[in-house]
Formats: C-alpha cells, sequence, structure tokens
C-alpha cells in the first residue's frame, strides 16, 4: 500500500512501514490461509486422463431475474482481477451458472500445472459472489473419458462412494442416471469400493458440458454473496479494533465496495494506530482488490471539544464528528453510505439512545452489519477472517485519548448540538476530511 500522488503527509515520516514483528512479516495480514484440497489427485492423473481446471459455482446470483447478466459481468471482472495478481496466466470460460477457469500447461510439468491450478483456487475463493469452488478435470465428452477421470480421482479413496451425474447438455445420447452407473461399475471394478448413494464417504461429481465433461470430487466453500461493487461504495470507520473490519468484510458480501477511513490520535499518538489500520486493509484487500484506507490526524479536533466542555458527552461529540467527517469524504469518493462495527449495548455509545443520537449527526445511511452480534460471534468470525491477531495488537487509539470518568448511555440530541454550536462543526468536518492521506493498496 502506498500514499496516492499527491496525498498529504500529516505524521513524521509519511510511510507505511509497520514496525511489529508481525506486521512486517505479514504474518498477521490475513492472507495466508490452507485449503484442505491437495493437488495430489489432479497432478497424478496426468494430462492423459484429463486436464486439471477450476469451477466457480455461482450462489445467489443464479437467483437473479432479469438483472442476472449485470451481476455476472461485474463477477466476471472481479474474478478476472483477483486473479490478476496471482501470477498465473488464466483463461476464463462462462457456462450457464458456473466460471471455468482454465491454466495453459506453456511447458508445464503435471505437478506444476496442477500447483498453479491450486493457487488460482485459493485466490478465487476469496471473491464473493462465489458459492462453490471445485477443483475438477476437464475431459472428452464420451462417458469413456469420464469414467477414467473418476477411476484416476478415486484412486487413493477408501470407503464407499456415489456418482452424481448431471448433463447441462440434453442433447448428449447418455441419460444421467446411466451415466452415474457407468461410471460407478467402472469405479467400482477398479478400486472394489462399495457404493452408497445416501451416506458416502466420496462424491463422484461429473457435469456435461456442451463441448467437454467436468469431473471432481469435492469442493470448497466460496464466499457466496454478491459481486463487490453491485451494491455501490461505502465509507467504513475502521477503528483498528475487533468489530469494524468484520464490518467491512459482511458489507463487501452485500456487494458494496468499502473505502476505508481510519481517525489516529496524531498528534497526541504515536502512529500505532495506523500500522493496525494498514495492516487490516491489507488483509481484507483479498475480498475486494484496489482498497484505499485514508487517515485523519483527529487529536486536535478530540482537545477542541474536550475544551468546549462536552464533559460526559465526549465520546459522543467525538463520535459525531466522526461521522460528519465520514460523509464529507463520502461525498468526494461518491458513496452513498456508511458502514460502522457497532452492536447493540456492547459498549456506552451503542445504546439504543446514542444510535439514535448518531444517526442525527449525518444525512447518508449508517449501516451497522453487526447490530444483533454479540462479542463472542464477532470474534470468532474475526479469527476466521484473520483479522484477529492484528486487531489484539497493542496500539494508542484515538478513542482512549480524553475519555470522561463516566461516558453518557442515554444522550440527547439537542444537547449534543448545542456543543456543536460553539464551533462551526461542519467547517471542521470539511477540514478533516480534507486532511486525509490516502493510501491505496499496489
Amino acid at each position: 500500500m502506498r500514499p496516492a500522488a499527491g496525498a498529504r503527509r500529516n505524521w513524521q515520516t509519511g510511510r507505511m512501514n509497520p514496525t511489529h514483528p508481525a506486521l512486517r512479516s505479514g504474518e498477521l495480514t490475513g492472507l495466508e490461509h490452507q485449503d484442505e484440497t491437495s493437488t495430489v489427485a489432479l497432478a497424478s492423473a496426468g494430462p492423459a486422463v484429463g486436464e486439471p481446471c477450476v469451477l466457480l459455482k455461482l450462489g445467489e446470483i443464479f437467483l437473479k431475474g432479469g438483472n442476472r447478466p449485470q451481476f455476472e459481468r461485474i463477477l466476471q471482472a472481479n474474478v478476472r482481477a483477483a486473479l490478476g495478481g496471482s501470477g498465473v496466466a488464466v483463461e476464463l470460460s462462462v457456462r450457464a451458472g458456473v466460471l471455468v477457469l482454465r491454466v495453459p500447461r506453456d511447458g508445464l510439468t503435471a505437478a506444476e500445472h496442477a500447483a498453479a491450478v491450486d493457487r488460482v483456487a485459493v485466490r478465487a475463493a476469496d471473491v464473493p459472489g462465489i458459492a462453490r469452488v471445485c477443483r475438477a478435470l476437464r475431459v472428452d465428452k464420451t462417458p469413456e473419458a469420464a469414467a477414467a477421470a473418476a477411476v484416476a480421482l478415486t484412486s487413493a479413496g477408501s470407503g464407499a462412494f456415489a456418482v452424481r451425474a448431471r448433463r447441462r447438455d440434453k442433447r448428449f445420447p447418455v441419460t444421467s442416471e446411466v451415466l452415474g452407473a457407468l461410471i460407478g461399475a467402472q469405479v467400482k471394478a477398479a478400486h472394489g469400493l462399495p457404493v452408497s448413494l445416501k451416506h458416502p464417504e466420496t462424491e463422484i461429481f461429473v457435469e456435461v458440458d456442451a463441448q467437454e465433461v467436468f469431473v471432481f470430487t469435492s469442493g470448497q466453500p466460496g464466499q457466496g454473496g454478491l459481486p463487490v461493487g453491485m451494491s455501490g461504495r461505502a465509507v467504513v470507520l475502521l477503528s483498528g479494533g475487533i468489530d469494524s473490519p468484520v464490518a467491512a468484510y459482511r458489507m463487501m458480501k452485500r456487494g458494496l465496495r468499502c473505502v476505508f477511513l481510519h481517525f489516529s490520535g496524531l498528534p497526541l499518538t504515536g502512529p500505532e494506530s495506523i500500522y493496525k489500520a494498514y495492516a487490516l486493509v491489507r488483509g481484507l484487500d483479498r475480498f475486494q482488490g484496489g482498497s484505499r484506507l485514508y487517515v485523519v490526524p483527529f487529536g486536535k479536533a478530540q482537545q477542541s471539544l474536550a475544551t468546549s466542555g462536552a464533559g460526559r458527552l465526549q465520546v459522543m461529540a467525538q463520535r459525531r464528528l466522526m461521522l460528519r467527517t465520514a460523509e464529507a469524504l463520502a461525498a468526494r469518493l461518491h458513496a452513498s453510505t456508511l458502514v460502522t462495527g457497532d452492536s447493540l449495548g456492547q459498549v456506552a455509545s451503542q445504546t439504543l439512545p446514542n444510535i439514535t443520537a448518531l444517526d442525527d449527526a449525518v444525512r447518508l445511511p449508517i449501516l451497522r452489519p453487526l447490530i444483533g452480534w454479540d462479542k463472542t460471534e464477532i470474534m470468532a468470525e474475526a479469527r476466521r477472517l484473520g483479522t484477529l491477531p492484528i486487531s489484539e495488537l497493542p496500539d494508542q487509539d484515538c478513542c482512549t485519548l480524553l475519555l470522561p470518568r463516566r461516558a453518557e448511555t442515554r444522550a440527547k440530541i439537542e444537547d449534543l448540538r448545542k456543543i456543536e454550536g460553539r464551533f462551526d462543526v461542519d467547517e471542521l468536518a470539511d477540514a478533516l476530511a480534507a486532511s486525509a492521506q490516502e493510501y491505496r493498496q499496489e
């Protein structure tokens, strides 16, 4: 991630160079994740049996009516963009409800080609809008070729199996039932495995398409949801804590392209919270690509609120100012909504009266995808996403500065407006938005 051209440098070094060893090494970015499917089966099958490839199954998009082509176009563009940084040349083709990813051999050995297909599958699994990712063998459109692929893929298998055959091309002369029986007989004869249609340990999927047949035995869940960008753009208030990264991910899954806004305590604190925000955005970027982080130095604004006599309303007054700043930034970025990690009743500022008072500060809608989640649920999701270790790193958060001894849990809107009336809050919000330094994911 690098500062955008012409961005202001509003902290000492102006460089994103995290000093924490875990951030430096990339261990806590959420970018490294394991996949249970091995390359062994596809590599051992060899080119004589079939061509390893990846099938991407659509989820919710498949249910869309006349707008479905638009969803599919955005998803295809997102997949191409995600795979563009994988270091593997990929050919994408479209089937009914399925995207097919093929990797040219270009002199690769069978094992190298299968490993490249694995990298493509792992990367594609992070793209919202895809329900399932399947490594498959692409074979000639004959029952014999499909049976040979099934035998190769189950060579190391044990226990009962079942064949699930499906014809997307109804002109194929062999029915799905007969094709499944033929392939099942070949697998049973080759490996001596029992058949169980209800409780198999291994399922062999056979899909007959217009020009070829795809055979595979497993798949991994995709992200599901909608393609990023389908629902517009949002500004996410990224605190560096546990909740806001999870909220951002949930909104990406609903098709929102997220721009991240972080408020640091500069010049009253060091840059540690910025390092965390940078690392969090880097980890979340795998779900949308091209992420942008904006950092606003908020320390002096907090001092202004404190000297205006905010008292017990200090936290609420500064949160309203943050929302106003986010709204001003959203206008510049053509974003139509704000996103926060609020969870009802989790802290003093997230009681129902206080949430109502926060909504009063801006005209844009504020989305709170975690509003009904408890902390255990949020932490479990953060752990799955890989953001939890980053969020738990120590830092000087601006939200802990100048806190009153006791925070207000039932703030009145009119009291907050009186505090804001002591200075031009809109002008201050615009100035804060203008001071934001931008960082883009390369």
